[in-house]
């Protein structure tokens, strides 16, 4: 059985799909994008790929043009690199913070259920289409719950605004429909580095929780071509400034 069966017509689903295509250059730098082709291509309505058209340019990906298109943004590796590595570092300083407070009940209630939701997701062995958007939305709450944490908004609102760069948001999820074995192992070594967090946030070990944060971040840029699943660096079509 294939690790990713089918093709979900979710707009999660199609978000991963459009950033995987920006990542490789299938969608190059420059180029313009229209909801009804992308819709025909994808074989989805095109409803998911609108919101997903508005997910992309928030993130940085996408820009208006005109009062109804979009092209692919132009950046360079550089760009997505620094962008990661602000986000590891302002993560892992809101988790070194919550270790050394310490967790509350209601903080790890959060955390452990999306722990357990992970764990079921990835039991089957493989990765089903609804699986994109289950995964986005619990990953979301374990960041989300780790950077709230803090009593002050500042690190809270230093990653809302980096989030608008390039695939520098946690739930940035970027999947190759050609290699879904390697992309259900990245998933599981993020699955085992949220159990690895969650462990330290518990032990109060701040130095510990803040490094794996930092490298935490990594997991979506980095890993896909340690584990097989292709290049997930910018390819050089979808770059152009610095």
């Amino acid at each position: 059985m294939d690790p990713i069966e089918g093709y979900s017509g979710d707009a999660s689903s199609v978000v991963a799909t459009l950033r995987q295509h920006i990542v490789s250059g299938r969608l190059a730098a420059g180029e313009r994008v229209a909801e009804i082709p992308v819709a025909e291509r994808l074989g989805v309505s095109r409803t998911p790929v609108r919101l997903a058209f508005r997910s992309l340019e928030q993130e940085g990906l996408l820009e208006k043009a005109g009062k109804r298109g979009y092209v692919v943004r132009r950046f360079s590796e550089t760009d997505v690199r620094t962008a990661i590595e602000v986000r590891g570092v302002l993560e892992g300083l809101a988790a070194r913070h919550l270790a050394e407070r310490g967790l509350q009940p209601a903080e790890a209630a959060v955390l452990q259920q999306a722990l357990d939701e992970g764990e079921a997701l990835l039991a089957k062995g493989h990765l089903a289409p609804e699986d994109v958007a289950l995964w986005s939305a619990l990953n979301q709450r374990f960041h989300h719950t780790i950077v709230s944490a803090h009593a002050s908004h500042v690190i809270a609102d230093a990653i809302a605004r980096n989030n608008h760069l390039p695939f520098a948001s946690a739930d940035a999820i970027a999947l190759n429909h050609e290699a879904p074995a390697a992309e259900y192992q990245k998933l599981r070594v993020a699955q085992l580095q949220h159990r690895l967090v969650y462990d330290a946030l518990q032990q109060r070990e701040s130095a510990r929780v803040e490094m794996l944060m930092r490298e935490h971040a990594w997991v979506g840029f980095r890993y896909g071509a340690l584990l097989g699943a292709g290049d997930t660096r910018p390819a050089d079509t979808a770059t152009g400034g610095a």
